[in-house]
Formats: structure tokens, sequence, C-alpha cells
């Protein structure tokens, strides 16, 4: 009987040309793609004329179609795992689905590394050390206090994630709690308005505050 094999495939974060060959020969041949969302990863098999069949897969999947997928791997199916954009299982749902084969001997599980805006973010940010801290998103509501506490009190480099809405709000907790940190913003990494900005909390603020259109986008936050 054939091993089910799921690939984790990390994807472009931007730019389209970030994707290894070896992404694309697994997303060529695959049984199917489980993704965030069927039009985003559409796009991306399009751009390589690829049509394998898309199911979508995210955070508010039925216990059913996880069932569904689990049979299928048993049964010997190759699928392929992407998120919308870098690695799958770095805050990503894919991760549950991984977490639940880990317990099926008769399922293997490979990674098909690629893009990180984690390690790309950190590899143009020039901290020093090979130590970083990472923390994901910030918290909406409960335990957001003790999550800025934790990043002024870190003794090496915190890295975290955060969205358009809520930058600057995160920004202005890090100038409250941990004015005296240095923070560098990797914004858009490898699209077209890439930007890196650099300085105290209140510099960085002060920068986001007066130019609001750079407010948009994807957010990787080093606080050092």
């Amino acid at each position: 009987m054939q091993t089910g094999m799921l690939y984790v495939v990390a994807t472009p974060i931007g730019n389209l040309e970030d994707i290894t060959l070896r992404a694309l020969r697994v997303f060529k041949e695959a049984d199917y793609i489980l993704c965030e969302d069927t039009r985003v990863t559409g796009k991306l098999l399009a751009h390589y004329q690829i049509k394998t069949k898309l199911k979508r897969y995210d955070a508010h999947s039925s216990e059913s179609l996880q069932a569904q997928i689990i049979e299928d791997l048993h049964n010997g199916k190759q699928i392929a795992l992407c998120s919308d954009a870098g690695t799958p299982g770095i805050s990503d749902p894919g991760v549950h689905l991984v977490a639940q084969l880990r317990t099926h001997s008769d399922v293997k599980i490979v990674a098909v590394p690629g893009a990180s805006s984690l390690t790309a973010a950190f590899s143009i940010a020039g901290l020093a050390g090979n130590q970083f801290t990472f923390l994901g998103f910030v918290p909406h509501k409960k335990g957001r206090q003790t999550f800025f506490t934790e990043v002024a009190e870190a003794t090496i480099p915190v890295v975290f994630f955060e969205s358009t809405h809520r930058i600057m709000k995160a920004l202005q907790a890090l100038a409250e709690s941990a004015p005296q940190k240095r923070i560098t913003i990797a914004r858009e990494i490898t699209k077209l308005h890439e930007e890196v900005v650099q300085g105290s909390p209140s510099e960085v603020l002060a920068y986001f505050t007066a130019s609001t259109e750079h407010q948009k986008g994807e957010f990787v936050v080093m606080v050092s």
C-alpha cells in the first residue's frame, strides 16, 4: 500500500518568483492542494500554468473535511498544503492538520521550504547575534498588556507580526512600555512598496503617523 504524503509547501510572500522548483513540481504532481484561499493560490498556480485541483482549508474548516483529508492520506494520496503566503504552520491554521497527522504512522509529512517573512525580515534588519524570540501576532484583547511587558523585558530581540489595522496601536504600546528599545519594521517584504524603518519606538511611531500611506501592508516588527 502506498504511503500517503502531506507536503507542507512554502509559497511567495509577495514576489511570485520566490518559489522553488521543488514546490512547483510538488504542486503539479499532487492529487490536490489545500490552501487558505483558492483565489489567492489560484493566481499563483495560473502564473505557472498548474491546473491541480484546489480545496479550501482554513481556521474554519469542518471536522468532516479534516477527516476526509486524513482518509485520503491513508489511501495513499499525495496532498500539498500551503498558506496564502509564506511557510504554513507559522501563525497559520495548517498547524492543526499537521499536529493531528503526527499521530498517524502511515502518513509522511514532508517540508518543502521556501519564503518566510520572519527569516527574510531578520536577515535584512542588521540585528547582531543569532537568537531571537518569535511571538506571532499581537493578542487583540486578552494578554495584550502581558505581551508588551514581555517584549519590554526581553534580553534578546523579539519578533512579531502585525496587520494594517493594528500597527499604530502596537507602535503606541511599544512607545509606552519599551521606550528604551530599538525597533526595526519590515513592511511589504518582496513587494513593490517594500521598506525597512528603524529607530526608537517614538521615532518609528512619528514616521508612520506622518506617513499614513505607509500604514498599509503586512508588518514584521523586530524589537531589540
